[in-house]
């Protein structure tokens, strides 16, 4: 079988961190499978869909490293859409049905007070012709359900295992609105069928759908895909993310200067069995991703956590995999700085805060003026490497009789400003003598 996965969000806003977790375990059950990934923007949404919505979103795909290897639109099926209704219509799966929302609250608060199931009552079914065109003189539009079979609904899913519904303890779901709009039950199950979709991998919020669904494949004569329902995200401690996700969309992230790999690789390990580590490419994801090591447990997301995993990622990259983007924030320090610097910095943009401490002009922080003047006193001539440091300390150890902490920390601070940073030996040679000189005797340099 020829897999062909898809990811469909609605471009009626940027994706978030849960959108980019579905979006990445398809394209990773894809490539490890040898197969394709679609992206579908389900934009059947006209007043809220948007061109610059639906750019964001393939441009927050491509940050994370995820191309599509086709791209589809509802907007431009929806005469495939009415061809399957008057299918359905025809063999008798899609009713008519007028109840104002008021109205048919109004049957499930009374279903609930007689302890019964909330489910419709199919009273659109017992409508006679001479009713319905009574209805329709009065100004009501229909909105139209699909009848469900009684029968037993299931399927082995690739997360949850085992699933089964009963339809009768099911709603007939509505398909059409009354205004004649689609809601996403039918153009899903129809793109499916047309793209040749092999298998569903979503989050778990859809299981009931998808139980609707597979009758709805059925009724349009085509087998329906195997399924995958992953768990979805929560906070820290267990709370519920879906009041946060709008400040952790994937833009905001890429705005906070966190890396890609980073996102990726905490998305694709979150709710595994996996231990969370920074992965330097998309394929070490790839050759390590097993959809069955996806758990049914809530899959815990932290933003603290995502953070660290940035920094570990950018502690083990090699100069030349961020020399360009180094460049661009203009730091020109090379590879020796990046080496000297990079276990300091949580996201890339931290480089250029030490690189301002290296190339200057700061203001140094002195203490005791003398023992400064005396270690400049011992400064070697240039060139200096990286042994400079620890020949220059001997002496000034010697000559004053300091070690430690009381040693090192009054020539950090003169040097940098800071009580804090990057080993002195790999920036002494980076600051050079002159600039060592003129901050040791508390010049701005």
């Amino acid at each position: 079988m020829t897999v062909r996965v898809r990811f469909a969000p609605s471009p009626t806003g940027r994706i978030h961190i849960g959108n980019a977790r579905t979006a990445l375990l398809n394209w990773l059950f894809a490539r490890g499978h040898g197969g394709a990934f679609l992206l579908r923007l389900d934009d059947t949404d006209r007043e809220r869909s948007t061109q610059a919505f639906a750019r964001g979103i393939e441009e927050d795909l491509a940050w994370l490293g995820i191309v599509p290897d086709e791209v589809a639109r509802q907007s431009d099926r929806f005469a495939r859409y009415d061809e399957a209704v008057e299918r359905l219509k025809e063999a008798g799966r899609l009713y008519a049905c007028y109840e104002t929302p008021e109205e048919l609250e109004r049957k499930r608060k009374r279903r609930l007070a007689r302890g019964l199931p909330p489910i419709y009552d199919r009273a659109g079914l017992e409508l006679t012709a001479d009713e319905r065109a009574r209805l329709e003189a009065e100004g009501r539009a229909p909105h139209w359900r699909f009848r469900l079979e009684d029968n037993r609904i299931a399927w082995d899913d690739l997360i949850r295992g085992a699933q089964r519904f009963e339809g009768a303890a099911l709603s007939d779901p509505v398909l059409i609105r009354a205004d004649g709009t689609y809601l996403y039950t039918l153009p899903s199950v129809v793109d499916d069928i047309d793209f040749a979709i092999s298998h569903v991998i979503r989050g778990e919020d859809h299981v009931a759908n998808t139980a609707v669904q597979i009758q709805i494949f059925e009724a349009l004569g085509a087998p329906p895909p195997a399924f995958a329902h992953h768990s979805l995200l929560v906070g820290a401690e267990g709370e519920a993310l879906s009041k946060r996700l709008g400040t952790l969309s994937i833009a905001g992230l890429r705005e906070e200067g966190l890396e890609p790999m980073a996102v990726a690789s905490l998305a694709a390990t979150l709710g595994t069995s996996e231990a969370v580590a920074p992965h330097a490419d998309m394929g070490e994801l790839v050759r390590q991703f097993d959809i069955a090591h996806l758990a049914r447990a809530p899959a815990r997301f932290s933003v603290d956590e995502l953070r660290a995993l940035n920094a570990r990622l950018l502690h083990d990259t090699p100069y030349e995999a961020v020399s360009g983007r180094l460049e661009r924030l203009g730091v020109t320090g090379g590879e020796a700085f990046w080496t000297a610097v990079r276990a300091n910095c949580e996201t890339l943009a931290d480089a250029r805060f030490w690189w301002e401490i290296v190339a200057g002009p700061i203001s140094p922080a002195i203490d005791d003026p003398d023992y400064c003047r005396q270690a400049a006193d011992e400064l070697p001539p240039e060139p200096w490497d990286d042994t400079v440091w620890k020949s220059w300390t001997g002496r000034v150890k010697a000559r004053t009789g300091r070690k430690g902490r009381a040693l090192f920390m009054p020539l950090r601070q003169a040097l940098t400003g800071l009580d804090h940073g990057p080993e002195l030996a790999a920036l002494l040679p980076l600051i050079g003598r002159d600039k060592a000189l003129k901050r040791l005797s508390g010049q701005t340099a």
